[in-house]
């Protein structure tokens, strides 16, 4: 009997015993005794019906778990493991296009390409590429690993505090007073970086060079040092504005004429309270290689070695990162993540236009939009060092 039989079964057992219950009732509205038992046994039987139901539905479910194939049918071709097929610049033909593209100098580009073409001409890397471009780009330039990144698509406007507000002691009963807060906007732009690197034409030619992990290894070095360079130096006129900058960089805090230990330890009280929990250090070799020698009025030495690989060295507690382009003469401590980096947009490739056929060389440039400013200059603070000698706290 199946399901739906039984149901209708019990749905007209269960009319038979309301039509049975409607004719025997006495004058009274009661059953005798042997109705009472007749009709004691049709509700029984209901009963007993509406628990054969569930029973039922219990044995089809677990009857069809049991009639299902162990293996699923091959429905796509081998080696697909059924994930959604990638498409524009995440697809596999756009990213085999490109490489064919490089290692034909541009002269073979695949229709799949044409989804990326930039105003310039060249082509948008694929989303694999500008992942790993990235990757290098982070482990190159200190400032994409302490700054903080946004990607925009158009003009990016922060928004800032002008005024801070103050608390005040009142009467009881007293008026409130409440100041106009203020804001102004730093705005991020994007600046156009383009870095061209050149390629031998055996190696293009030869299939087993690795040529997508050489370009974009020497991509990423070449855009990271350029991008370094303009995050720590730059004049904001169509390149970022820098950490040390004049006019929009950090907070000049003293000049001195030699590095010591008392010196560091006001450069680091210089920085507000809030800003010092994140805050580190950026310098230049020469600083690190006075500073290394400095001890403290006990005879420690102020430099404190990492013990882990990978982690930096520290000064009274706080990291340490070294750049070629920190300026000589100058050193920052503050807390960078207030330096923001815009990346606008994706990166592309193209020819390079000059010809290297006498010395058998090919070209190609990179082109990426970015732009980088300090929205809080309070956040860092500079120490600028007109002598280069370093001196013990104590003689100096």
């Amino acid at each position: 009997m199946t399901i739906l039989e039984l149901r209708e079964k019990r749905n007209n057992a269960w009319n038979a015993a309301k039509a049975f219950l409607d004719s025997h009732r006495t004058e009274k509205g009661t059953l005798t005794a042997e109705d009472d038992a007749t009709y004691t046994k049709m509700e029984q039987e209901i009963n007993d019906l509406g628990k054969e139901t569930p029973r039922l539905e219990r044995q089809e479910a677990l009857e069809a778990e049991l009639n299902k194939p162990l293996n699923q049918p091959l429905t796509s071709k081998p080696g697909n493991s059924g994930a959604d097929e990638k498409t524009g610049r995440a697809s596999d033909a756009y990213r085999e296009g490109m490489l064919q593209a490089l290692r034909t100098n541009f002269k073979q580009v695949s229709n799949v390409l044409q989804e990326g073409v930039d105003a310039d001409g060249g082509y948008l890397v694929p989303e694999e590429y500008d992942s790993r471009l990235i990757d290098v780009l982070s482990e190159e330039n200190i400032m994409r690993k302490l700054g903080h990144i946004i990607t925009t698509s158009g003009e990016h406007k922060i928004n800032i505090a002008a005024t801070k507000p103050a608390a005040a002691w009142i009467e009881e009963g007293g008026a409130l007073t409440f100041g106009d807060a203020t804001f102004s906007q730093i705005l991020l732009d994007a600046h156009k970086l383009h870095v061209a690197i050149k390629v031998t034409e055996e190696l293009l030619y030869d299939n087993a060079f690795g040529l997508e992990n050489y370009i974009i290894d020497q991509f990423g070095k070449a855009l990271a040092n350029a991008e370094e360079d303009a995050f720590l130096n730059g004049d904001g006129s169509g390149k970022p504005l820098g950490l040390f900058a004049e006019t929009g960089g950090g907070t000049a805090a003293k000049t001195v004429t030699a590095i010591t230990a008392d010196e560091l330890i006001n450069l680091v009280y210089a920085l507000k309270r809030p800003y010092r929990k994140k805050a580190k250090f950026i310098m230049n070799d020469q600083a690190v290689a006075s500073i290394r020698t400095l001890k403290d009025n006990n005879g420690v030495y102020m430099w404190q070695p990492s013990l882990t690989a990978g982690e930096p060295d520290r000064i009274l507690g706080y990291e340490v990162y070294t750049s070629p382009f920190c300026p000589v003469g100058k050193l920052a401590f503050g807390d960078y993540s207030y330096y923001n980096i815009g990346d606008r947009g994706t990166r592309s490739f193209k020819q390079l236009t000059e010809l290297f056929a006498g010395n058998g060389m090919i070209g190609y440039v990179a082109k990426e939009r970015v732009d980088g400013k300090l929205i809080l200059p309070e956040a860092v603070q500079i120490l600028t060092v007109t002598g280069t000698s370093a001196k013990r706290a104590k003689d100096s």
